[in-house]
Parts: C-alpha cells; structure tokens; sequence
C-alpha cells in the first residue's frame, strides 16, 4: 500500500506499511532521519476514569482530504521530503494503536520540527470522532463523544 495519508480500518493498515512508504519513495536517498509519532489509547480520562473501550469514526472523504494536504503542506518544507499520515477507524482497547505519523527529513531538526506539526494539525484539523466508554470509581459504565480539543 503506498498511499501516503488517510483512514483505515483498523487491522488495514500498519506502521511498518507507513515505513516501507517512506524508504520507497525516490528522495529517500536524501533523508538522514525518520521520525515516528505512534498515538496509542490512553486507560484513563482526563477526570481519572478508567477507559474501557474507544470506537473512532470519520468523515472518511474529507477526513483523507486534510491529512492528504497536511502532508502535502509539510513536504514542501525544506529538508522534509515525505510526511505520512494513517489514522485508524473502528473499535479499540487500551494500548492499541490509533495513528501513526512518520516524517522523513535531510536532518533531525526539520523531521522533529515536520513531525509536531503533523501531530497538532491532524488532531486540530481532520475530521475524526472518539467515542469513550469509561467506568467511574463506583463501577458505573458510560459512553460519550470526546472533544478533540479535550484530548491531547
């Protein structure tokens, strides 16, 4: 699989799919470095419940759309020369994997630099939807839709 942006249901796609992109692309010969972001489900909310369950979904289009022009908007950096962006759909435990973000660069700065922004705009940007199930200190089970901007 060789495309450089998108969502994918869960078990599609892998972070070593996301690395054999990069080191087929042309200009991998100019790159010195990799960088890797790996989202993962947190156990715990923000208010110390624990997490059971996450369930993601997207406006799948427009959703590979933004992380497309994101890595495009990257690339175009100098010393970046290939921005990967796979954010994952479907139901999830805690520990499993949720994206990954990987940015091949000349140098470490540029890749670093190229890696947080690809982080922040995908999280600010995509239109993604995290759906929690938590269980409170009495044993309580609830299900509720995660604001993007509550959970980073």
């Amino acid at each position: 699989m060789s495309v450089k942006a998108g969502v994918h249901e869960k078990g599609t796609f892998t972070v070593q799919d996301a690395l054999d992109n990069i080191r087929k692309d042309p200009n991998f010969h100019k790159a010195g470095a990799i960088g890797l972001f790996i989202g993962v489900v947190r156990g715990e909310t923000f208010e110390g419940q624990n997490v059971e369950k996450l369930h993601l979904e997207a406006y799948e289009e427009k959703a590979n759309q933004v992380l497309g022009k994101i890595c495009d908007d990257l690339t175009r950096k100098p010393g970046v020369f290939n921005v990967q962006i796979h954010h994952l759909l479907g139901e999830f435990n805690v520990g499993d994997d949720l994206v990954y973000v990987a940015v091949a660069g000349s140098h470490r700065p540029e890749v670093f630099t190229a890696l947080r922004e690809a982080v922040e705009r995908y999280k600010s940007e995509a239109p993604i939807f995290k759906k929690e199930r938590a269980v409170d200190e009495k044993g309580s089970s609830a299900e509720y839709w995660v604001s993007e901007k509550r959970s980073h």
